[in-house]
């Protein structure tokens, strides 16, 4: 009995020493942020749920470091994350019917609640469509002349 006791308290203290250093290893990161987002339909206001919020780190310059971390949408349109740090964060939003958000956020505060209103997609833009800025062919070519 007592080996096992010995055996369970050495795996409690481990546990314990590393979650005091996970915590001390944030702390050296500098300060962190708690994000909320609520992701809505634009045109109605409405919650979008099962979305991706797709996070980037960007880096000074602006160019996106790899990889990244997906988080989804409840039945309300909201997610959250804690512990991320502060510097730009680059947020993009997918969801089936709608168009593809993505914006870059300067993350500098304890706490921070980001909306994102998706919308609708656009039309598709065709070279076979007349958009009102093109003359027709006929337009182009020179009135012909009639014999006097």
């Amino acid at each position: 009995m007592k080996k096992s006791f010995s055996i369970v308290s050495a795996v409690v203290i481990l546990l314990g020493v590393g979650m005091i250093g996970l915590a001390g290893a944030q702390d050296d990161d500098g300060p962190m942020s708690d994000l909320r987002f609520v992701v809505v339909r634009d045109y109605n206001g409405k919650p979008v749920r099962n979305a991706a919020v797709v996070l980037h780190p960007v880096s000074r310059k602006g160019k996106q470091a790899r990889g990244g971390l997906e988080l989804k949408t409840d039945g309300e349109g909201r997610t959250n994350i804690d512990g991320i740090p502060y510097g730009p964060l680059r947020v993009q939003v997918l969801a089936p019917g709608f168009q593809t958000f993505g914006e870059d956020y300067q993350i500098d505060k304890p706490e921070l609640e980001i909306t994102v209103k998706l919308k609708r997609p656009g039309g598709q833009y065709s070279v076979y469509e007349n958009h009102g800025d093109a003359k027709k062919a006929d337009d182009k070519k020179p009135a012909e002349q009639k014999p006097q």
